[in-house]
């Protein structure tokens, strides 16, 4: 016999179960009901009917009451011995009749998947227990065991049908291809305890993205919090990635796919470069935008998390997709390159497979560019992100500084916008950096509100990129300007316009049009050729400074690799990381490549050569400024230095230029004697500028033994020492009257 009372039993039965949720708010009309084509929102609202459930529920109640009254006139059979299952008294009353309300979530539900009467009896078995534990001991007591509290597919058959041969035609509904089962809306489960268990000791489970539908529950199903996100519609003003037009558009095309319900594919591209997280936000947040204007909440999916669960792979899928229909949510897939990797190929295979049953709109996010397939994905629209141009640059400083209070003229304006190429979240970091670098370094000032500086915001504005690079290179901090370094006048105008075109280069590529006739060779490809010590670091430096740009140095020498193919590698990473870097790139060293060409004579002949040409090439692409130091400048093909914006010769210094330098070696701090003869240094000793900055060094230090005053002795011993470095004879009658001072 049941464990429960009859008595009980009918007690249980006589609450009306929809009386249990009266706490909840209602709608004061049913025009407020809220309909599936609407998002449900974080209020959870509940109608008068139940969301048109009630109808359905109080069915239930009337085929329970039947099933317990069954029960009670069975008690006296069933305890006899040899009491059949086809010998038990059936149901065979007339049950009360469904009506279900047409804009109810239940009624969409039973429309799309073409669900029968039967199968929404057995959805109210089974959705019950969600809306009141009281019908678990009811279900425990109709099946005789109060462990067994979920429905099984004995006691809906038993419960819903009327004969024994109604029974067996109804196990089709719980079939693999049944509507209940294929489309996952309800689950079969096992008896724990039992390797194999028959059909009908199966429990029902609703699965749980159809009770939160039915239910009007928000939030997030708990299978999928592991990989997503679920982000409120929220705007962005100061986010401008894409053109404003651009951004219009979009936003029209989504509303009217959305309304007319059809599916439509977004792939968000954008490269890694320019600090890859900048991007991604700015895709996520460009996603946001999109979301407001639908007005609905954005499911964010990280797929590097989703194919760590490999065995559930194209189940969590499916969970996705059917989490963005249930519940009107604009999804958002980031990390779609995980899935072209060569491991998971197979991975990749299923979501293509689930995205060609799409109905809705979905935004893939990714770096490299889409690849077309044959199925998956048809009428793909690639959306390009970028580094926003030049004027989306500026409207964003500005926005940022006047916020700030800060004021700037256009010229430094103009420079921040055009030099470096930032995200709109970089420049606001950049200007809120530069601000409290500034309340920093003024703290013990008397000026009420510190504003920082142009050269401030610059030295932000740098801070913000070229981070992968610093891994690659060596970053060199400028330090000479103009008034360090002694060239021929020739050198200096060089140097000079080398500047004035990073200065106005977006005057011309951009807003004169020039970008336009160009495919390649939009940066500035420079040559430095001559000797150890002439200045080409030093002037790279001054180009660095006076441009307020990073400086990064590359020993060629340690890229160039022995093995074929290496070399090409090494320079493809240096390049990519230098991408949007806003950065100088300075390839020291560069025999290391040049030496090598020669004539084609073998295969390693052949491959110098494509190296040189590589590096070339990935120069001429570069953007930015990109600077080559070579000794050997003859082996340089002539089609190779067309290729070149600039060619700089590095001679030795002549006389005149020695002793501007001798003049300017010293700091103004430095105790020199007025006695030094620079101008006989200057004639006499035919060295580099490198060499003068050694000799007055080593002098220095040696005077700081000896005194403490810089005297021509000192600068004599520290000659001596540096001929000797070189290898060098130094005659005595170069010396003149100072050949005793050892």
């Amino acid at each position: 016999m049941p464990t429960v009372g009859v008595a009980n039993v009918h007690n249980l039965c006589s609450i009306s179960i929809y009386c249990s949720l009266k706490e909840y708010p209602v709608y004061s009309t049913a025009a407020e009901a809220q309909i599936f084509t609407k998002p449900i929102s974080q209020a959870v609202e509940i109608s008068p009917d139940l969301n048109g459930l009630q109808s359905m529920l109080q069915r239930l109640d009337w085929l329970i009451k039947q099933a317990i009254f069954t029960l009670q006139t069975q008690e006296k059979a069933e305890g006899e011995i040899g009491v059949s299952w086809l010998q038990k008294t059936e149901i065979s009353s007339e049950p009360t009749s469904i009506t279900i309300r047409s804009d109810s979530l239940l009624a969409w539900l039973q429309n799309t998947f073409s669900l029968s009467s039967f199968d929404l009896d057995i959805l109210a078995i089974a959705l019950a227990p969600e809306l009141d534990r009281h019908y678990e001991r009811v279900y425990a007591y109709l099946q005789d065991d109060m462990s067994n509290k979920k429905p099984t597919v004995d006691m809906v058959l038993n419960l819903l049908c009327s004969s024994v041969p109604e029974k067996l035609s109804r196990r089709k509904h719980f079939t693999t291809n049944s509507p209940l089962i294929y489309h996952r809306l309800l689950h079969l489960c096992p008896e724990s305890h039992q390797q194999q268990s028959t059909l009908l000791s199966h429990h029902l489970i609703l699965d749980s993205q159809v009770v939160r539908l039915l239910l009007h529950q928000p939030g997030l199903d708990s299978r999928l919090t592991s990989c997503c996100q679920l982000l409120e519609p929220t705007i962005y003003f100061d986010t401008l990635y894409l053109k404003a037009d651009v951004q219009t558009a979009l936003e029209a095309l989504l509303i009217e796919d959305w309304q007319k319900q059809q599916p439509l594919l977004l792939y968000f591209q954008g490269t890694d470069a320019c600090g890859g997280l900048r991007l991604r936000t700015g895709k996520r947040r460009t996603a946001q935008i999109l979301a407001k204007t639908l007005e609905v909440p954005l499911l964010v999916v990280d797929l590097a998390k989703l194919v760590e669960d490999k065995a559930n792979f194209e189940e969590k899928l499916q969970l996705l997709w059917r989490e963005a229909w249930f519940f009107n949510r604009l999804l958002y897939l980031d990390n779609f390159d995980i899935l072209y990797l060569q491991e998971h190929q197979i991975l990749y295979q299923s979501f293509l497979r689930e995205l060609e049953k799409n109905i809705g709109i979905t935004i893939l996010s990714g770096v490299k560019n889409w690849i077309p397939t044959a199925t998956g994905a048809t009428g793909l629209i690639t959306v390009p992100f970028t580094v926003p141009e030049s004027s989306q640059r500026r409207e964003c400083w500005q926005t940022h500084l006047k916020a700030a209070h800060i004021t700037l003229e256009d010229r430094e304006l103009d420079v921040l916008c055009d030099r470096f190429l930032l995200t709109p979240d970089q420049i606001a970091d950049a200007v809120a950096t530069a601000y409290n670098t500034a309340r920093w370094q003024q703290i013990d000032s008397t000026q009420e509100k510190p504003l920082p500086s142009f050269l401030n915001l610059c030295s932000a504005a740098r801070a913000q990129s070229g981070h992968d690079l610093a891994t690659l290179a060596r970053k060199i901090e400028p330090k000479y300007t103009w008034d360090d370094i002694v060239l021929h006048p020739n050198q200096i105008t060089q140097l000079k316009d080398i500047c004035k075109e990073a200065e106005y280069r977006n005057l011309v590529h951009q807003k004169w049009g020039f970008a336009d006739k160009l495919s390649l060779g939009k940066g500035l490809n420079v040559l430095f050729s001559g000797s150890s010590g002439t200045g080409k670091t030093m002037a790279a430096e001054v180009i660095a400074h006076q441009l307020q740009l990073d400086l990064y140095k590359i020993d060629l020498s340690q890229i160039v690799s022995k093995y074929i193919g290496e070399t090409e590698k090494n320079l493809n990473r240096i390049f990519t990381a230098a991408t949007n870097s806003n950065a100088i790139l300075f390839f020291d060293e560069a025999d290391a490549l040049f030496g090598k060409r020669s004539e084609v004579q073998d295969a390693r002949d052949r491959y110098a050569n494509i190296e040189v040409g590589y590096l070339l090439q990935k120069m001429e692409e570069y953007e930015g400024i990109a600077i080559l130091t070579t000794n050997l400048r003859n082996n340089i093909d002539e089609a190779f230095e067309r290729r070149l914006r600039f060619i700089i010769e590095f001679t030795l210094p002549d006389t005149k230029n020695r002793h501007s330098i001798w003049q300017r070696i010293f700091p103004k701090n430095a105790p020199c004697s007025p006695n030094l003869d620079l101008e006989l240094l200057a004639q006499n000793f035919e060295i580099t500028g490198a060499n003068i900055r050694y000799i007055a060094l080593t002098a220095a230090f040696l005077a700081a033994d000896d005194g403490g005053v810089i005297e021509m002795v000192h600068l004599i011993r520290a000659l001596r020492r540096e001929y000797q470095k070189m290898g060098q004879v130094l005659r005595d009658k170069d010396l003149g009257q100072y050949v005793d001072l050892r």
